[in-house]
């Protein structure tokens, strides 16, 4: 039996929510970063390579965000190849599978093209932050673009 399509889920599911009701962000001062705690602590003690690397793409992602570069998937790409020191990222050319196959996210002709346009709209002024950022985190979750 083949495993339910969950990015044509997540679409479906995407277009069901109330975006605008999001709530707002609470800003926090930059020396409040999560995620830099997290790779300075586990992460370099488990893969000290691994660390550096995360943070390189950290650092890259915070300067594209100060200069207020859109979110497409060039830009996820170049981070993704930071975080592998690879020297490309393409979007990917299968099917993609998660727990064990037991979930999949389908491919079609139109998967990158969705992909891009999802990515798109976190550029809207008119949405909440909170509801910007929560579904393009949904979306690379459930697209997974790259390898």
């Amino acid at each position: 039996m083949t495993a339910t399509d969950s990015l044509s889920v997540w679409l479906h599911v995407r277009r069901q929510v109330d975006w605008p009701c999001a709530p707002t962000l609470q800003r926090f001062p930059p020396n409040r970063d999560g995620f830099r705690f997290w790779c300075e602590g586990p992460v370099r003690l488990r893969d000290p390579l691994r660390a550096e690397r995360l943070l390189a793409a950290h650092a890259l992602a915070r300067e594209d965000a100060e200069r207020r570069t859109p979110l497409d998937f060039a830009l996820l790409a170049g981070w993704q190849r930071e975080v592998l020191a690879a020297t490309e990222a393409p979007f990917r050319v299968s099917d993609a599978y998660a727990k064990a196959g037991r979930e999949r996210y389908g491919l079609t002709p139109r998967t990158q093209a969705d992909f891009d346009s999802c990515l798109r709209e976190t550029n809207d002024p008119d949405l909440p932050l909170a509801a910007r950022a929560a579904r393009a985190y949904l979306d690379v979750a459930f697209f997974p673009p790259l390898h």
